[in-house]
């Protein structure tokens, strides 16, 4: 089964353990763009000299070399039934870059699985979770702020996609298991089934 997902939700939602299980159970790589720059630096790879250029002086990645780092790794063979996104697209430049770039492929999207919860209660879970790992720089402010930066940079981009009907809304809270079987139910009312 091939599919082309993106997985979107604030801090403290589950994404990054939710990402690895869709990809696991589509078969497809799960890409984060925080690993790939991670990857291109280590490898000392042209465009991850250029990012670590500007990382190193403090300095946002724009998006031409943010776009060239994820077309480099889409064309990676375990890509070519299809990913699953974690951390991109994060501006409209970006949707529209990843767009012409499946259009060329052949391609499309098939659904952004937006993980939803109550803000309140995922404060409280990073509060637990800051507690229990000894983060004291996660207070209740500093994670207030970020859900805060989260919904101002994610709204347009889960609007841009919600226009065009990809955007599959989850419930992130509850048990990782309970969650999954949310998420796996949710893409598979729309024709996506894992393992098949």
């Amino acid at each position: 089964m091939s599919a082309r997902l993106i997985i979107v939700g604030p801090p403290g939602a589950g994404k990054g353990t939710q990402a690895g299980r869709i990809a696991d159970a589509f078969g497809v790589p799960a890409i984060s763009t925080g690993d790939i720059f991670r990857k291109n630096v280590a490898e000392g790879t042209p465009l991850g000299v250029e990012a670590k250029k500007l990382m190193d002086a403090g300095e946002y990645v724009p998006d031409e070399l943010t776009n060239e780092l994820v077309k480099s790794r889409l064309a990676e063979p375990d890509a070519e039934h299809g990913f699953l996104l974690d951390g991109y697209p994060r501006t409209l430049n970006q949707v529209e870059y990843l767009d012409a770039l499946l259009t060329e492929q052949g391609e499309q999207l098939d659904a952004v699985v937006q993980l939803v919860a109550d803000q309140d209660a995922l404060v409280e879970r990073l509060l637990k979770r800051a507690e229990d790992q000894g983060r004291s720089d996660d207070n209740e402010e500093t994670i207030r702020r970020r859900q805060e930066v989260y919904l101002d940079q994610t709204a347009p981009i889960v609007g841009a996609y919600a226009d065009r009907g990809l955007v599959v809304d989850v419930d992130g809270l509850g048990g990782i298991d309970e969650v999954g079987d949310r998420i796996q139910s949710a893409l598979a009312s729309r024709g996506l089934t894992a393992g098949v």
